[in-house]
């Protein structure tokens, strides 16, 4: 007798199944010298706990998560990247467009094993603008270098939540 698909999440938690996917995608990585295309969900696993974001799971609409504490209602688009160690190139995330509906952008950087080290955070208005003073365009791809000059380094790896930029502890 078959059982049902929620008694199997009992057996495996979403942390350990984000936990194995880390181990395989790093893994293949090594093996094959190239990217599983799982970043983009480990980063919305890893932002939602780490900035007590709510997972939106409707993929008709253009924001991934809702905040809640410091970002209480905020709509949030949620990229990620893995900065491997043996690339020496000029690492890009994927294209935003600051046009649709989400007021703030995440980006969570990842090390070789996926594990996230750094997460950053920048408004829906830093984007458009240095969007449109790079290319003139609002809607384009961008480097992780540029998204780290406009936003702010909300969580480390070492340290958590930056106390002195966000303030998690306020009533």
């Amino acid at each position: 007798m078959n059982k049902p698909a929620e008694a199997d999440m009992d057996i495996y938690s979403i942390d350990k199944l984000m936990h194995e996917t880390r181990q395989l995608a790093a893994r293949y990585h090594q093996t094959t010298g190239t990217a599983l295309p799982v970043t983009g969900e480990i980063a919305r696993f890893d932002a939602a706990k780490a900035l007590n974001l709510q997972l939106n799971n409707d993929s008709s609409q253009s924001y991934d998560a809702i905040g809640c504490g410091a970002l209480q209602d905020q709509k949030i688009l949620i990229k990620g990247r893995v900065l491997f160690e043996s690339s020496k190139s000029n690492p890009r995330i994927g294209q935003i467009n600051p046009e649709q509906d989400w007021g703030q952008a995440v980006l969570v950087l990842f090390d070789d094993d996926y594990q996230a080290v750094e997460i950053y955070l920048a408004s829906n208005d830093d984007v458009q603008q240095a969007l449109t003073m790079r290319t003139g365009k609002k809607k384009a791809g961008m480097s992780v270098a540029q998204f780290k000059i406009i936003s702010k380094l909300v969580w480390t790896i070492e340290d958590g939540l930056q106390s002195e930029i966000w303030d998690n502890h306020s009533s």
